[in-house]
């Protein structure tokens, strides 16, 4: 902040965006409504680096703290290491930011030691441990805190507790579908990408809606993850400074791929990183467009989606399962044993190759559900209710986290070539299955390391130690015998 003499100007320099540059109406009548001085002088605001844009109306606090420091208002004292963030309104009041909780990280990161933030961000900002917090509800306040005539007290947060999913529909209330079942709780249990496929009506949304009740509770760092995308993306909610449950996002299949990935001038979060650490669920994925399912490929690989502009580019986490549905073919019956098919081999064959080849091969479980019969929909005998099938899948992550500790993965889904080579390892006759089915099947390399990660999660929810046959084989009745 530079202040001189000349006509009264209120300049801001270092590429800053359209809501930056309003902030000098928000200061100037912020300080003027909080019953202090705005000077008639020429002040220039310098945000540093002059090469890195700003964007955001977080900086019409340290702005404003900037104008009342030049002009001798305030005093510097018990501003070293600290932080301030905020937006201002006319009256002085702080108003909510997005994107508290990644800065208020970064700033712990960068030796910071105090953050002030607006109060309705405390609890947000208050996650980070170690980090003092002071709650500011207005400009006012600030300054009767810094000249101590009324100091803020520290932000104590309500910390992190375990909490069980929120059951949608719970397993026990499915009827049969066992073999579905199955296959969701291998998926679950390994972070494994799942694709289900019959026909209309015969369940393979609520099996794939029913997900999240079998999926571990986050850890905290996980939780902190999470809740830091949703911070940047602006859709965290007002009372709930921290997700503890596991996202579940289901676009419609009209989603455009920028909607998909994310996107824009300058690059926002699209529903994949909003999926981070839980399930993005496509149904009917041969009505998606096929631009938006390619862009699929490389943060299926990679965990992670990087959106390149001519203004730079931007990395945003994309550590998500995907779960798919689909019918067979356009009338959804090809194959049914009940109904027959109305649509011609041409039709058939158009409709499956609306999914691609190298798309179908990232994904690792590929799972028939058929039409349920009436006996099992008339039954009144329930099937095992999801918390029982959640403990399994706690137990299997946990062998899988203490297996993998030094290379810092949380599920067998995570793991690389090198990470295959050292845990999954296979006897003779598992060498010689895996062989044949590769002759058979056509297997490409990709899918030969993912069915020995399947395989790898098969043995953790038995318990075992080593990958026996029986879980190779387990594991590869779930590649398709088709499209490959």
């Amino acid at each position: 902040m530079d202040t001189s003499r000349g006509l009264p100007s209120f300049a801001i320099v270092g590429l800053p965006d359209t809501a930056v540059q309003e902030s000098r109406e928000r200061v100037k009548s912020a300080v003027k409504n909080a019953g202090l001085h705005f000077p008639g002088q020429r002040l220039t605001v310098n945000l540093a680096p002059a090469n890195l844009r700003k964007e955001g109306p977080a900086y019409d606090l340290p702005i404003a703290v900037g104008v009342l420091l030049a002009t001798g208002q305030i005093r510097p004292d018990g501003l070293d290491g600290t932080v301030m963030m905020g937006e201002l309104s006319l009256d002085g009041t702080l108003r909510h930011i997005r994107g508290v909780l990644p800065m208020t990280a970064l700033a712990k990161q960068q030796g910071f030691v105090r953050v002030m933030v607006p109060q309705e961000d405390a609890p947000e900002a208050g996650l980070i441990p170690d980090m003092e917090v002071l709650a500011v509800p207005s400009l006012t306040s600030l300054v009767n805190h810094l000249s101590g005539v009324e100091p803020l007290a520290p932000f104590v947060g309500e910390g992190y507790t375990n909490v069980v999913p929120e059951v949608a529909t719970d397993f026990a209330e499915i009827k049969g579908q066992e073999h579905a079942k199955r296959a969701l709780e291998v998926a679950a249990a390994g972070g494994h990408n799942l694709l289900l496929t019959g026909p209309p009506g015969a369940g393979k949304t609520l099996l794939a809606r029913s997900m999240p009740s079998i999926l571990p509770a986050m850890s905290v760092p996980e939780a902190l993850d999470v809740t830091q995308v949703y911070s940047v993306a602006d859709q965290l909610p007002r009372d709930t400074p921290l997700i503890q449950s596991r996202p579940f996002r289901a676009p419609h299949h009209t989603i455009s791929h920028a909607g998909l990935v994310g996107g824009g001038n300058w690059p926002k979060p699209g529903e994949i990183t909003l999926a981070h650490r839980g399930v993005l669920f496509l149904d009917e994925l041969p009505e998606f467009d096929r631009r938006a399912l390619e862009v699929l490929r490389q943060p299926m690989e990679d965990k992670v989606v990087t959106i390149s502009r001519a203004r730079g580019s931007t990395s945003f986490p994309a550590n998500f399962m995907l779960v798919a549905a689909m019918n067979p073919c356009p009338c959804g019956y090809f194959g049914d044993s009940s109904r027959a098919c109305t649509c011609s081999s041409a039709s058939v064959t158009r409709y499956q190759k609306r999914i691609s080849g190298p798309l179908l091969d990232r994904i690792d479980m590929h799972v028939e559900v058929p039409r349920v019969d009436f006996e099992k929909l008339s039954a009144d005998r329930t099937g095992e209710p999801s918390d029982e099938i959640r403990s399994r899948v706690e137990a299997a992550r946990q062998r899988q986290i203490g297996r993998m500790r030094d290379a810092a993965m949380l599920c067998n889904a995570d793991m690389g070539p090198s990470e295959v080579r050292r845990f999954c390892s296979l006897d003779e006759s598992g060498r010689s299955l895996i062989r044949q089915a590769m002759q058979q099947l056509g297997l490409s390399a990709r899918a030969y390391h993912r069915v020995l990660k399947l395989a790898r999660t098969i043995a953790d929810l038995e318990g075992g130690e080593a990958i026996r046959t029986v879980h190779l084989a387990e594991a590869l009745q779930y590649r398709p015998r088709r499209w490959e």
